[in-house]
């Protein structure tokens, strides 16, 4: 068994909605199937036995080490506490090869669990040792490691909730919900509002203190200090027990509460001047300590919190009833857990040691010990909910002290008896207000129930009813995509939103190109999607990228399937025909929003079938109405775009709007059936988007469709009285449709100037010239730069194969190299000629075009 090609698929995808570890596993022979593995399940589940039933082939009724390695990664990451229920395996057809998906809800804890599962396996087959307990554990402590934690996850897990889409953006706790200029930021509890001046303020414990103060929020009277005499001095001043803090900190490190003598104040002076260089010497307040979580101008949450302590048994020792506390599987060391553990350090036995206690002391039993002082939760204490105790004039003061020093998310804390009375009535006030506020303790509280904490942040984020979305338009097909796609951006801008938009030949925002090259994949439309100044944006969604990532968006609001034809890029990554692409463009169907809509070609029965996977509606297209998919959908009163005579008719119900086709310079006045195919589609998309009508036909008139801005799509340019035609037609489908629009133009003679991609089928690119043999008179075949895996010389003579017989070429001439292979054909061309370049380097190729006309 051999694993290779492992993928993540961070989106939708062929296979699922769910993102998903795709790997080729080869079995080359018949010793990788079960049946010839005796013994071998029952050393599998031996070695795991979690793993649950095992799946044959759905075909064979097999099994095979492949579908054994899908089962095992799948339950082994399951075993470890992660969220995941799909997976499959799926033969290929080279024999003995599958491809085998697994969910995975952490990409890198799905790549390890597969790599275990092969350990695994292999053990199980070589009845080797494997170590499950010490495998679990390396995917919990990874899983650990790279989720979010419990304040982030509880925030976007809200946001989810909403259907507000998210992304991480660092490995940390960044991430973004919504997209382009709809977005918002988050890090864990702090927001893109969250000002850089008030986390400063409230850093500042004194300076804090100084405008609570200033705004009749009850404080403890205090200093700051720069020595440790200075803190006793400070000390004596107050005449009772103090609190001894760093000036700048949180998480309740180096602070000190209720001490009083002189060694005390020195030792907690020195514990927090490691922390910052400005301490603070104020009043202990007497009472519990509980902490406030302001969001916006609410209270959303309270919680009193308890010094990590323990329970004498008068048996075991302070240690082994700490150890004890802390096998609590709540606890861990960090913050991924609900409660932190209990640790021994310099303050934990200090504060022992006022109790007149050491670590191996035995308590007597019912006797409560105590680790701290202070009861953050960071340091191993705990919480119990007291939001429904909350008095309104606390919670006002709370609100207050956070506005005050001007944060939208923050931590109060406060300490008095009880939350039941004003701090007045009790003595009670606020030591200090943080940003960036642990939410453990009020999500999942030691004692009380948990609140909901992260719908109230996500609330303070988007309004009621908004999800953070932008408009979406994905476009998928064998032909016509980057046209359409152009098209739909073009109307959607002439409507005023700013436009993003992904291509063959770029990123584009508002029309400014941002990246170049083949943008047609998942990592292009995610950028688009970063981006603040994009109202609404427009994705090609080629094959490629499809395959290698899944989908940049977890749904669309217009999916346009333009066609599939006989297909492209057939036999690359197991895509064998045009079935199987047809499965693969269907994804954005699969994936429209239940609100919107899947524009297909009614005239390809392939895309027609795509309409039975559409959560949302469906609008048809075609030249012809008498379509069956188009008559029966128009019958049932449903959305179609047509031609009548002169006109592109939108229809649905009892309504029809006409544009004439001459309004639509694309289609040259409708000559041009391939570019009526985009212009139909496309008005389709707007129409699904709400674009009123005018803007449509403004959009439709005003479109340039040359190679400034189609570059490579129909680009027609006058050459000494010829007619030239720049096109990047690339396929079967392309070829024919570029010799219809073609025999629509006179002309005294016709020359076509192609080459063939080396990485299409030996057919695919004899076909290609039979089509073009029946239309044109001379043909100049060129060899591009990059033959893809073929040998030199070979795609020209599949070329020239495809031309044995043609009915109508009668020249035939070979060139080595594009640019020469046009210098060629413009040589040739008289007045009155027409000439069709196949470009392959687009840009290139036509630049170079473009000086050649202005030389004359």
């Amino acid at each position: 068994m051999e694993v290779s090609r492992i993928r993540a698929l961070r989106g939708p995808n062929l296979w699922c909605r769910h993102t998903a570890i795709e790997a080729i596993v080869a079995c080359q022979d018949a010793t990788n199937m079960l049946s010839a593995l005796p013994g071998f399940e029952d050393r599998l589940r031996a070695r795991f036995p979690e793993i649950g039933p095992l799946r044959p082939d759905e075909e064979s009724g097999e099994l095979s080490l492949a579908h054994v390695l899908e089962v095992t990664a799948l339950r082994l990451q399951a075993a470890a506490g992660c969220p995941v229920t799909f997976s499959r395996t799926a033969q290929t057809v080279e024999p003995g090869t599958y491809q085998v998906i697994v969910q995975y809800s952490e990409e890198e804890v799905g790549r390890l669990a597969f790599e275990l599962a092969e350990a695994l396996c292999r053990a199980a087959r070589n009845d080797t040792p494997f170590d499950l307990a010490d495998a679990l554990h390396r995917l919990r402590e990874l899983d650990e490691d790279v989720r979010l934690g419990p304040s982030t996850g509880s925030i976007v897990y809200a946001a989810v909730a909403r259907g507000i889409p998210y992304r991480r953006l660092t490995q940390g706790s960044m991430v973004q919900f919504g997209w382009g200029s709809k977005q918002r930021r988050i890090q864990a509890a702090e927001t893109d509002r969250t000002s850089a001046v008030a986390e400063s303020i409230a850093q500042d414990k004194d300076l804090t203190k100084t405008l609570l103060h200033a705004a009749g929020v009850p404080v403890p009277l205090g200093r700051s200090v720069r020595s440790a005499e200075e803190a006793w001095a400070a000390a004596q001043e107050i005449d009772a027990p103090v609190v001894v803090k760093p000036r700048d900190g949180n998480q309740g490190k180096g602070v000190a509460v209720r001490i009083r003598t002189r060694e005390e104040v020195m030792t907690a002076y020195e514990v927090a001047s490691d922390i910052s260089s400005d301490v603070i010497v104020e009043r202990y307040i007497p009472g519990h300590d509980f902490r406030l979580l302001v969001v916006g101008k609410q209270l959303v949450a309270a919680a009193r919190r308890d010094p990590p302590q323990v329970i004498g048994d008068g048996v075991h020792t302070v240690r082994q009833l700490v150890e004890e506390v802390n096998r609590d599987p709540r606890r861990g060391e960090g913050h991924a857990t609900s409660l932190t553990k209990i640790r021994f350090d310099d303050i934990a036995l200090a504060t022992l040691a006022k109790q007149n206690l050491t670590a191996d002391s035995v308590p007597a039993n019912g006797t409560r010990v105590v680790l701290r002082n202070n009861a953050n939760l960071s340091t191993g204490g705990s919480a119990t909910d007291v939001t429904d105790d909350v008095h309104p004039d606390i919670a006002a003061r709370a609100v207050a002290a956070a506005q005050m020093v001007g944060l939208d998310i923050a931590g109060v804390d406060a300490v008095c008896e009880t939350m039941l009375k004003p701090f007045e009535e009790q003595a009670g006030g606020i030591v200090e207000v943080n940003a960036a506020p642990g939410l453990r303790m009020h999500l999942q509280p030691s004692y009380g129930k948990g609140r909901a904490v992260g719908e109230a942040i996500v609330s303070t984020m988007f309004s009621d009813g908004d999800d953070g979305r932008i408009p979406v338009v994905a476009v998928s097909g064998t032909n016509g995509k980057t046209t359409t796609v152009r098209l739909i951006t073009h109307i959607m801008a002439t409507s005023g939103l700013r436009m993003g938009m992904t291509g063959t030949d770029g990123v584009y925002i508002q029309g400014e190109r941002i990246d170049t090259g083949d943008c047609s994949g998942p990592r292009s439309a995610r950028n688009v999607l970063l981006h603040p100044d994009v109202d609404a944006a427009v994705f090609e969604t080629a094959r490629g990228g499809l395959l290698r990532e899944g989908l940049a968006f977890d749904r669309c609001d217009v999916a346009v399937v333009t066609n599939v034809g006989e297909g492209d890029h057939l036999g690359l990554s197991y895509i064998n025909s045009v079935e199987d692409l047809a499965v693969l463009k269907s994804v954005i169907v699969q994936n429209v929003a239940p609100h919107g809509m899947a524009v297909l070609n009614a005239a390809d029965p392939m895309v027609v079938r795509m309409a039975d996977a559409c959560p949302g509606s469906v609008t048809f297209f075609a030249h012809d109405p008498n379509q069956p998919a188009m008559a029966t959908h128009r019958a049932q009163g449903k959305r179609v775009v047509f031609v009548d005579g002169a006109d592109i008719v939108a229809s649905e119900g009892d309504t029809e709007v006409r544009i004439a086709v001459a309004e639509v310079p694309l289609t040259r006045n409708g000559t041009i059936g391939f570019q009526v195919d985009n212009a139909m589609s496309s008005i389709a998309a707007a129409w699904a988007l709400g674009i009123d009508w005018p803007t449509i036909r403004r959009g439709l008139a005003t479109f340039v469709n040359d190679a400034q801005t189609a570059p490579g799509r129909f680009n027609v340019f006058d050459y000494r009285g010829a007619t030239l035609i720049a096109d990047y037609g690339h396929n079967p489908d392309a070829i024919l449709a570029l010799c219809n629009a073609v025999e629509t133009i006179p002309a005294k003679r016709r020359m076509v100037v192609i080459s063939g991609a080396g990485d299409r089928r030996d057919d695919d690119i004899r076909r290609q010239t039979q089509i073009l043999g029946g239309v044109f008179d001379e043909v100049i075949l060129y060899q591009d730069q990059c033959q893809r895996g073929r040998a030199d010389g070979e795609v020209l003579a599949l070329l020239r194969e495809g031309l044995q017989g043609a009915q109508r070429a009668g020249q035939v001439e070979e060139i080595r190299g594009e640019f020469l292979a046009i210098d060629t054909a413009l040589s040739h061309l008289q007045p009155g000629d027409l000439c069709l370049v196949l470009v392959d380097q687009v840009e290139e190729a036509l630049g170079h075009i473009a000086s050649r006309i202005a030389q004359g």
